[in-house]
């Protein structure tokens, strides 16, 4: 009984006509049973016929009892499915739910757009005794897509759990393996994520990432780094082709999004045309806080975001480096280094950390690129600034970042000659994989843990942090 339904019997009115009737009552049947001792009395057997009446009365009263208990005040038993197996149905007929290790799922599955097709799948896991957490659908053109958040005993197989979906009517059915993340529920995701491209328009790639699951992403920008049309465009209102979505981007070009292993559906579009909106009615907007250090000798350095307005402070710097460190850099012909400036200054390919002195000189940049599902880092010093720890500075925080971000690995691509790149990877101390071809080393580094900015390494000086505005 509840709380609301005790303090309505505690205050249910006292009527006197009740007392009164159940008293005439009572003084009738005092009556009745007068008489009737009073004729089987004066009959040879009757004390034998009173006390077997007041057995036969008890007996009732007891049966009386007993059932009323059994039927009327216990709760209801727990209906039975003639489809459960042996142990469902010893588990149901107790009532009590055994302490199971359980595991999140995360499923997709089509069914028909008719009444009970989704009953019919709730039921088909409830049988199983698995517990749905959220449920979002996704309306096609026939059909609809149910995506469910599932908490389901451990023992039981995910091959089990997608034949029990088919057999109920599902089809296209995909599962995997979700974490504690996936309890955010879909508007909360997607109004985070929005804020996170409101806030850094370099954010915008890796929202549609965490938006739409595992996914490669590529930015093709109209024009190419010699300034020639890449003929990438897609139409304003966008393009969905089942496991490929093209967006106008924002700042000139189209962002692919490939999915192969799930087709998109229209729901999932529109999200992601809603972000791209997002990005385009903002504007370019990067981050402005600015961290200032101090070198050994004594120089003051600030470390900040950088965009498409530090392009023409990236281009003297450029002037300024000598063609082996633009070659290190860039590996070609250093006479097309400033065409590639560009590209790495625009948010949306990547963030770009920028070091200039006390007199607003730039003197190193850093790239954290996005390369579709990868990461690269690049690094450049200027030369008159190289072996002071810069290097690592920059490295250490890009790599923070890239780890903020959600990225698994990051490489670098450099020279097999370049040591002081080799030497500022090796400085992470994260476990390190190398590849060499034809002179070119590819090192990737494995992000199992948040880094810490590194130490300077051997021959270079340590920065200390000093202010932050």
């Amino acid at each position: 009984m509840t709380d609301v339904t005790s303090a309505k019997s505690a205050r249910r009115p006292h009527h006197w006509r009740r007392d009164l009737i159940e008293l005439a009552a009572l003084f009738t049947a005092v009556a009745v049973a007068d008489a009737i001792a009073n004729l089987i009395g004066h009959t040879p057997d009757g004390p034998y016929l009173l006390v077997a009446s007041a057995v036969a009365l008890a007996a009732t009263a007891a049966f009386h009892t007993w059932w009323a208990r059994r039927h009327s005040h216990a709760p209801p038993p727990p209906e039975t499915d003639t489809d459960t197996g042996g142990a469902d149905g010893a588990l149901a007929s107790s009532g009590v739910e055994e302490d199971l290790e359980t595991v999140l799922w995360r499923m997709r599955t089509t069914v028909r757009d008719t009444p009970g097709t989704l009953a019919a799948l709730c039921i088909a896991l409830a049988r199983h005794r698995i517990d749905i957490l959220t449920l979002q659908t996704h309306p096609l053109a026939e059909g609809t897509v149910d995506e469910f958040l599932l908490r389901a005993p451990a023992a039981l197989p995910a091959q089990q759990l997608t034949r029990e979906i088919s057999a109920a009517g599902g089809s296209a059915t995909w599962i995997e393996r979700a974490d504690a993340h996936d309890l955010v529920d879909a508007p909360t995701r997607v109004l985070g994520l929005a804020t996170r491209t409101a806030l850094d328009a370099a954010e915008l790639p890796l929202a549609l990432r965490q938006l739409l699951g595992r996914c490669t992403i590529h930015s093709l920008p109209a024009l190419s780094i010699t300034g020639r049309p890449t003929g990438e465009s897609a139409p304003v209102e966008g393009v969905l082709e089942e496991t490929v979505m093209r967006l106008r981007d924002p700042s000139g070009g189209v962002i692919t999004v490939e999915r192969p292993y799930l087709p998109f559906t229209p729901t999932e579009f529109a999200r992601a045309r809603a972000l791209v909106e997002l990005d385009a009615r903002l504007g370019p907007r990067v981050p402005r806080s600015e961290d200032v250090l101090t070198l050994p000798e004594g120089n003051e350095i600030t470390v900040r975001r950088a965009d498409r307005s530090d392009l023409t402070a990236a281009r003297a710097m450029h002037d300024r480096c000598s063609d082996r460190t633009l070659g290190l850099r860039y590996h070609g012909p250093v006479r097309d280094a400033d065409r590639y400036l560009d590209h790495l200054l625009s948010p949306r390919f990547g963030r770009t950390l920028a070091v200039q002195t006390a007199s607003g000189r730039l003197v190193a940049l850093g790239h954290l690129l996005w390369d579709g599902d990868e990461t690269e880092v690049a690094l450049m010093v200027e030369d008159d600034w190289q072996r002071r720890g810069i290097g690592s500075e920059l490295l250490g925080r890009l790599v923070a970042l890239a780890v903020e971000a959600g990225c698994e690995s990051v490489y670098a691509v450099t020279q097999a000659h370049n040591t002081g790149m080799v030497a500022a990877m090796r400085a992470l101390s994260l476990p390190l994989d190398y590849q060499i071809e034809e002179g070119t080393l590819v090192i990737t580094a494995r992000l199992g843990a948040a880094p810490v900015l590194p130490a300077a390494p051997h021959g270079q000086a340590e920065q200390t942090p000093q202010t932050r505005r």
